[in-house]
């Protein structure tokens, strides 16, 4: 019941105006108000309703595609960089092995033959061979490395040929020759078919491994020959404190730039830094950054953009968060992830249009809906009007109770539905169709069109929820898999009781969910222990796969009673024999005899082990290298004998030791790993290992452990005194 100018309307005074046509022009004007009131509440509704709308589809849309940008780009960065990555630590490993390869070398130097090294072949246009280059003013035929460094003919071929990530192989020698593995002779000489000279101790992979004293990656450099751009991986060769030559591998970057250009498009590229922040790799066209020469390359350390420079700082200094950064007046997001192994790292970049694009649809369709269904009640109320004027004036009672009954349907969904509206902005409750909206009107399509936008909504929220599930359920599988890797280890300790011959512990914490190192040790019989220290290249769950099957070769072999060496030669022709992946691992291997104390052991290009005679100090026994097992098929190792005697011990480990890293950049090294195992000197494997893993963190701190860490300590009691004979 409302009171309007002193009239009761749903009372007697409603019958009296249906019956005293003198009201009739005030039925009508009573009538207009009702329906421009209903008109502007319906349009205040929606205007509010909408307001609400649009700022919870702005909130709930944008935060979540943030979220899920980060989320994404934090796990494809990653990926990326850990992809790329693996192939540049295999580069580096070849790269290790053929600098001790040479050094071996020229330490015996007086033991070898001269090797005879050919000139280029001015027919080849394509095919691979060794050839011998110099510069100029050199006379290479009185060169005294030439013909030692030609003895790695055969092994730079043999990598060239057998990996597809290299197009070349070569040692730059310091009296400016140099002997290389590459396709095609015919570009190294002039159009009057003399050899061109090259400037061997120039190039910037000499320069750079020689000015660092460690294995170095060149930028973007060009080719002295065939003037394309080529990545390089060089290390200097240097033999009793002078540096006599360089070895360098060129790198294929067929799979960085499949990579590269497959992340182009409208909205998001990447690209690659390298140490000196420059640009090494990016999608062409891609309307912001140009690749260039390294020695023209600008450092984007000290671009103009401070907002850029700030953040490849950051990104030289490890993994960044999602951050906005305006390029070319543009606000893109950018995220980076490191490449631990040469310290460039990947860059990601995401248009925010991207982000802003799915929200806008949104909200313009809420507004369209809206704007629709507010000029559509507002068309369909003025006809209303007409028609019920004309009722009043025919018939005042008929119009009166069809306007009232009108009003009434209009004004009690739209109540309803403003009342749900305002709970669902409080609750989080999503609007839901009822019977009351069922109007057949345009109340009931904008009844529907709430009801679709919230059931898009939620279709949304459960997404978002199903991705969050999903990347639990991998964390969950990761976790097992660490359960099982460490379940394959020797975990039990002590694992012998009632052995008194000798007492051992080992440990190893791997630098992701799962690691490549592993240990080992197992009685072959009652008087030969068995112990194993292994390294596996790469990192995460292809190193992990590849280490257990490593490690059941390695004891299934060993428990046949075969020698180190032989255990050792059996396994790589058992992992080369389908090593499609082309994973290798350094292995040490030690056969120990317990009532003798005589150690026999075998090396598989693994890290020197550590020995402490009992009146003495922790030294490095510097035994002799084998190939890395499951690199080349056929080789035949070698084993060398070591006599314990009772108190003495021995130290095994990986590289992640002596490589642990602070945030400096600065390794942990062999020094300060025989500092740490002499400052525990007299204690039992157990407690040395602990004092050996503290030390390690006192030095790296806040670091993130980048490399599996691996340690064994064994120490030799004597063999077990006779039985006392029994009552």
């Amino acid at each position: 019941m409302k009171k309007i100018w002193g009239l009761t309307i749903g009372g007697l005074h409603s019958k009296i105006l249906a019956v005293l046509l003198v009201f009739l022009l005030a039925i009508v004007g009573f009538n207009t108000t009702v329906s421009i009131y209903k008109a502007s509440t319906l349009k205040a509704i929606v205007a509010k309703s909408g307001k609400e709308q649009q700022e919870a589809v702005e909130k709930i849309s944008g935060d979540a595609m943030y979220t899920e940008i980060e989320q994404s780009l934090t796990k494809i960065n990653t990926l990326r960089a850990a992809k790329i990555d693996d192939e540049f630590t295999q580069i580096k490993d070849n790269i290790s092995m053929l600098r001790e390869m040479a050094e071996n070398l020229f330490e015996n130097a007086d033991n070898l033959e001269p090797a005879h090294v050919p000139l280029p072949d001015p027919n080849n246009e394509d095919e691979l061979e060794i050839h011998l280059l110099f510069e100029e003013g050199i006379d290479y035929t009185q060169s005294e490395y030439v013909g030692i460094a030609g003895h790695m003919s055969n092994t730079l071929m043999s990598l060239v040929e057998t990996n597809d990530k290299i197009s070349g192989c070569y040692i730059g020698l310091s009296d400016g020759t140099h002997i290389g593995a590459s396709h095609g002779g015919s570009n190294k000489f002039d159009e009057n078919g003399n050899q061109k000279p090259y400037p061997v101790r120039k190039r910037p992979w000499y320069i750079g491994a020689v000015e660092k004293g460690d294995i170095f990656f060149t930028g973007v450099v060009r080719d002295a020959f065939s003037n394309s751009f080529d990545i390089t991986c060089s290390a200097p060769v240097i033999v009793n404190g002078k540096t006599v030559a360089v070895v360098g591998i060129d790198i294929i970057t067929n799979n960085i730039d499949e990579l590269i250009q497959s992340s182009n498009s409208e909205y998001e590229f990447i690209f690659i830094i390298n140490q000196d922040g420059q640009i090494i790799a990016l999608p062409e066209n891609n309307g912001i950054f140009t690749l260039e020469d390294s020695e023209a390359a600008p450092d984007l350390r000290e671009s103009d953009n401070k907002e850029l420079a700030a953040f490849i700082t950051k990104a030289m200094a490890g993994s960044t968060d999602l951050e906005t950064v305006k390029l070319n007046d543009k606000e893109y997001y950018l995220m980076s992830a490191p490449m631990e192994t040469i310290g460039w790292a990947v860059v990601s970049v995401v248009d925010q249009k991207m982000t802003e694009n799915s929200t806008r649809t949104m909200i313009n369709e809420l507004n369209r809906i809206n704007s629709s269904s507010t000029e559509t009640f507002r068309t369909a109320t003025s006809r209303q009007n007409k028609i019920t004027i004309i009722g009043i004036i025919s018939i005042i009672i008929i119009g009166s109770i069809s306007a009232l009954i009108l009003a009434t349907k209009i004004v009690r969904p739209i109540e309803s539905m403003t009342e749900e509206i305002d709970i669902g902005a409080q609750t989080g409750k999503l609007f839901e169709m009822k019977d009351v909206y069922r109007t057949g009107d345009e109340i009931q399509l904008l009844a529907e069109s709430f009801d679709d936008l919230s059931r898009k909504t939620k279709q949304y929220i459960d997404s978002i929820t199903e991705i969050t599930a999903e990347k639990e359920r991998i964390g969950t599988e990761l976790a097992l898999a660490t359960q099982i890797q460490a379940a394959m280890l020797p975990h039990i300790f002590p694992p012998y009781p009632d052995r008194n011959e000798f007492e051992i512990y080992a440990m190893m914490n791997p630098a992701r969910e799962v690691g490549g190192d592993f240990y080992d040790f197992f009685l072959i019989d009652e008087d030969h222990l068995a112990l194993v220290m292994a390294d596996v290249s790469g990192k995460g769950i292809p190193a992990a796969l590849f280490m257990m099957i490593s490690k059941t070769i390695l004891q299934s072999v060993a428990m046949l009673g075969q020698s180190p060496a032989e255990v050792l030669t059996k396994t790589n022709e058992a992992l080369c024999s389908n090593n499609q992946v082309e994973m290798f691992v350094t292995v040490w291997l030690g056969i120990l005899e317990l009532s003798t104390g005589k150690l026999t052991a075998s090396n598989a290009g693994h890290e020197y082990p550590a020995l402490k005679r009992s009146n003495g100090k922790y030294e490095l026994y510097k035994d002799k290298h084998g190939m890395a097992i499951g690199c080349i098929d056929g080789i035949v190792y070698k084993e060398y004998e070591l006599n314990l005697n009772p108190g003495d011990k021995l130290f095994l480990y990986t590289d992640g030791v002596p490589e642990a890293t602070d945030n400096a950049e600065k390794m942990f090294g062999i020094d300060r790993m025989l500092d740490a195992l002499n400052q525990a000197e007299h204690s039992g494997p157990e407690e040395l290992l602990h004092s050996v893993r503290d030390a390690i963190s006192g030095f790296v701190k806040e670091a993130e452990q980048f490399d599996d860490l691996t340690m064994l300590s064994l120490e030799y009691k004597g063999s077990r005194p006779d039985k006392q004979d029994k009552p």
